[in-house]
């Protein structure tokens, strides 16, 4: 990992917008019911946008980062302004190390996933290869 990454909050290879979405609400200090209530949306729809069972549209994307003080490029692809990291004096040193640790292992997923991706390109042309022979 990268300085840049360690010292990102919202590491944009590692989060989802699930991820970007319930953590800047609850930066923010808001509960599901209050959000979900002031953007015009049932509880259920909000929380399927933060597990990541779905997406809103754009007019709901705007409210949001307009609701949440984020960038509407942060919450889809967390790059750009979002929340700010909890000072190092907020969190103690197993927070934080565990916090360091979360951050390695999601970069170690996203690697193995974008090499499992590849790999298996490789085994379908391959396989394409043996059945037109």
């Amino acid at each position: 990992m990268n300085a840049l990454q360690k010292d990102s909050w919202y590491n944009p290879e590692a989060t989802t917008f699930g991820d970007r979405l319930s953590g800047a609400r609850e930066d923010a200090g808001m509960a599901q019911e209050e959000m979900a209530r002031r953007i015009g949306v049932k509880l259920k729809t909000l929380r399927n946008w933060e597990d990541d069972f779905s997406e809103p549209r754009a007019n709901k994307l705007s409210m949001m980062a307009g609701m949440l003080n984020v960038s509407l490029l942060w919450l889809l692809t967390g790059e750009g302004d979002g929340p700010n990291a909890p000072t190092a004096g907020e969190l103690s040193g197993d927070v934080a190390d565990i916090l360091s640790e979360i951050r390695d292992v999601q970069a170690q997923l996203t690697r193995s996933s974008d090499r499992l991706h590849l790999l298996e390109r490789q085994l379908r042309a391959t396989l394409q290869v043996e059945a037109a022979e």
